[in-house]
């Protein structure tokens, strides 16, 4: 049990009560099979990494750790490490990395975003104020830039480093577009590239990195994550145009002015009045609720939904194919049914 400490209410939290349930739990249990017991080991091993001797600082952390999601980015580096050569002690590093590095760049994009909650949960912000969150930013990734520094993992830390430099970008990249809802599907496609796909790419080459994988597997690794986080992004962004509340509200891309591929491909292909439309009800209209409806209404009536489908489609395939250039194994098998998940996932 947590203590809100958002003036005034004082309130009683229970983080799990929050929580979503999920119905392809199993699946996911199947496909981590392989690498169970590392997966646990690590669990164990960050979160006494994540403790600290300051009171306010250590209730934050196991927080933070309590509410993780489907830690899929740590199974992405365990099985990666399996199928390019075999997990070593450098791949529970890179894992611990990974996630110091990305748990820093959620707690700060809910800071910016003034975001209350993140996948069912209350965000660090909304539960200990902006100036909290991005103290507890800054020192994840400090955390994070000490775990390499003191392993002399250097390798680990620049494929980490880059991913959150182009997913800074990505996110600068995407604001400025929104301010003008002139994005091209290029422009799309290279967003979702730095934002999402850079990251599930660092995860695949750090695990094939600390599998010491010769340069050729090592660039196979990169190319694959980046495929399976292309796919990864556009089957999160049709979610916004789904049925149900998925832990991200229906309709927020559109809320917060996000162009996305259903939204872009029906602007590209309907009539000019219809277009004229969409494009003024995202742009003045987009914190009305039956306004952001309508626009869901309208690309669902359209192509864009198909079209956004058939595009991680193609994604996925060339995943596929990337994967089957590395040597058969148990590990392999469950990157093929990890890249199925991604696309068949209900949240």
């Amino acid at each position: 049990m947590f203590l809100c400490q958002q003036e005034p209410c004082g309130c009683a939290i229970e983080p799990c009560a929050l929580s979503f349930a999920d119905p392809m739990a199993k699946e996911l249990a199947r496909i981590q099979a392989p690498v169970a017991a590392e997966i646990r080991a690590f669990e164990t091993h960050f979160r006494s990494a994540m403790r600290t001797k300051v009171v306010l600082l250590d209730r934050i952390m196991e927080y933070i750790v309590k509410r993780k999601g489907k830690q899929i980015r740590p199974l992405l580096v365990f099985l990666t490490a399996g199928a390019c050569g075999g997990i070593t002690e450098r791949t529970n590093r890179g894992a611990s990395l990974i996630e110091l590095l990305h748990t820093a760049t959620l707690v700060h994009d809910d800071v910016v975003d003034d975001a209350a909650y993140r996948r069912g949960f209350f965000s660090v912000n909304a539960l200990w104020k902006n100036k909290v969150a991005v103290l507890v930013g800054d020192y994840l990734l400090s955390r994070g830039l000490l775990l390499s520094v003191e392993h002399k993992d250097f390798d680990l830390l620049q494929i980490v480093s880059t991913a959150v430099r182009q997913m800074s970008e990505g996110e600068l990249l995407q604001m400025e577009k929104a301010r003008r809802l002139d994005i091209s599907e290029s422009v799309y496609f290279d967003i979702i590239h730095k934002k999402t796909a850079s990251l599930i790419s660092s995860c695949c080459a750090i695990g094939a990195a600390s599998a010491q994988a010769e340069p050729d597997i090592l660039e196979i690794a990169e190319q694959f994550g980046q495929k399976l986080g292309m796919a990864f992004q556009i089957k999160d962004d049709l979610f916004d145009y789904g049925q149900d509340e998925i832990g991200k509200p229906i309709g927020q891309d559109i809320k917060e002015k996000k162009m996305t591929l259903p939204l872009i491909y029906t602007l590209q292909t309907t009539d000019a009045a219809t277009r004229r439309h969409l494009i003024d009800l995202v742009k003045n209209h987009s914190q009305e609720q039956s306004k952001v409806q309508e626009v869901i209404a309208l690309v669902r009536a359209g192509q864009g939904i198909a079209y956004a489908q058939q595009t991680m489609a193609e994604y996925q395939t060339q995943a596929l194919k990337l994967l089957l250039q590395l040597p058969e194994s148990i590990y392999r098998t469950s990157l093929e049914e990890l890249v199925a998940y991604t696309v068949a996932r209900d949240k």
